[in-house]
């Protein structure tokens, strides 16, 4: 027997799912955003099995429903490709405050062996959080030392981590030496001083690229280094090499030390003062991974509204961007990235370059834009759909999602406590 669903709200559509997975699906009459910058007004998207099968108008169109499992009519909603959570510790941790469920720092200053990918924790109280928002998929990141180890991308749903894995290893991190210091002082003044030890950290980290790139050009090395067999996909060209920086002088710094030791793959991991060096970072086609915008400039005598506009600036110097939350309690507020992305709005970018900030250009640093990032055919079917607009505070509101096909359950704790309450007290 064939169904057709009109969802009208946020139960329905999660009662029904959780009792069947439907593999021929075809969502009807919503406004696509193909994540491309490409929108489809009325569009038909159809979901087989774990791919997505068609994205196009419904304009003249006449459907056949006995071809698919399920149609679900989402006339007046918003379909989106699942959004991508880039540099965060989300899955890393349960709780910031208890030292024994932090699990993305390792003691040590020259780390690259270390996988967050293992580290990862499919029953992580906050991931449920993050999914009610859009964000299915998340870049789980180490931190600490001067390298602090290979990141990997992870779907937000899984028995383990072997089922949540997305692309295993898909770089290395670097905390790359500051050349100035600011430390905040128990007044709340910022106190900068140069960096004593920044050239012993570049010592120490050009000796240590130097090393590796021997032991990784000689086949039969008599002892296996585990740090060295770490670096081989960077030094290959095969994964990106991340270097944290912020200031354009440590950006600057870091540009050259990848061009020095021939790194394919170079990604800019906060960039706050991007904006001031984008024709060294054009000339090397080397992309940013844009930190929180809800934030403070730096320098007092900086425009109030430069970190808002950061994005535009990048955006119009064909600088390939993406936005990222790494800070203060981030796991929890990768709940907040759609959101991040729309405050970009009203500085300069359009809607869709904002969305792109958050799925496609994401896809394209991670290099996995070929499964996930955007609506059109042959990807992976992660999709989510929304009442309005999913970078709206006011008007986002996730009603459906899938994951590789894959109906995802649209709860939390925080979600059951409010029907909870709801309910015991008869509000309407």
């Amino acid at each position: 027997m064939k169904k057709i669903l009109i969802v009208s709200g946020f139960l329905i559509a999660n009662c029904f799912f959780a009792q069947k997975t439907y593999k021929h699906i075809a969502l009807l009459n919503a406004t696509a955003h193909i994540g491309n910058g490409n929108v489809i007004e009325t569009a038909l998207v159809v979901i087989n099995n774990d791919k997505i099968e068609v994205v196009m108008s419904t304009k003249g169109l006449k459907l056949n429903p006995a071809a698919y499992d399920t149609l679900i009519d989402l006339s007046g909603k918003h379909i989106y490709p699942a959004l991508i959570n880039t540099n965060n510790v989300l899955g890393l941790h349960d709780a910031e405050a208890v030292r024994a469920t932090r699990d993305f720092s390792e003691v040590g200053a020259l780390n690259p062996h270390i996988r967050s990918l293992i580290a990862y924790n499919t029953d992580n109280k906050i991931v449920p959080t993050v999914k009610t928002n859009g964000i299915l998929y998340t870049q789980c990141t180490p931190r600490g030392g001067l390298i602090s180890g290979s990141s990997s991308i992870m779907a937000l749903e899984g028995w383990n981590w072997e089922d949540a894995v997305l692309k295993a290893d898909d770089g290395i991190h670097i905390n790359f030496p500051k050349i100035i210091e600011r430390k905040w002082s128990e007044e709340g003044e910022v106190a900068s001083n140069p960096n004593k030890k920044y050239n012993d950290e570049i010592s120490a980290l050009v000796k240590f690229f130097s090393d590796a790139q021997a032991y990784c050009n000689t086949t039969n090395n008599s002892e296996k280094n585990i740090r060295f067999e770490a670096m081989r996909n960077v030094l290959a060209g095969t994964a990106n090499l991340y270097l944290h920086a912020d200031k354009a002088k440590d950006i600057i710094s870091a540009i050259n030390f990848a061009l020095k030791q021939k790194i394919k793959k170079p990604v800019i991991v906060g960039g706050k003062e991007s904006y001031k060096v984008t024709n060294e970072l054009k000339k090397n086609h080397i992309p940013v991974m844009l930190n929180r915008i809800f934030d403070l400039p730096d320098n007092p005598d900086y425009n109030v509204d430069i970190v808002y506009s950061t994005p535009y600036l990048l955006q119009k110097d064909s600088i390939l961007f993406c936005l990222q939350l790494e800070g203060d309690m981030e796991a929890m507020q990768s709940r907040n990235l759609p959101f991040n992305a729309g405050a970009t709005v009203a500085y300069g970018l359009t809607k869709e370059q904002a969305l792109q900030s958050i799925c496609l250009n994401a896809a394209k640093i991670l290099g996995i834009d070929s499964k996930v990032g955007t609506l059109e055919e042959g990807k992976t079917a992660s999709i989510i759909v929304s009442d309005g607009d999913i970078l709206d505070m006011r008007t986002n509101n996730i009603i459906l999602a899938y994951l590789s096909g894959k109906p995802v359950t649209l709860t939390n704790q925080q979600t059951e406590l409010y029907l909870k309450y709801k309910t015991k007290y008869g509000i309407k």
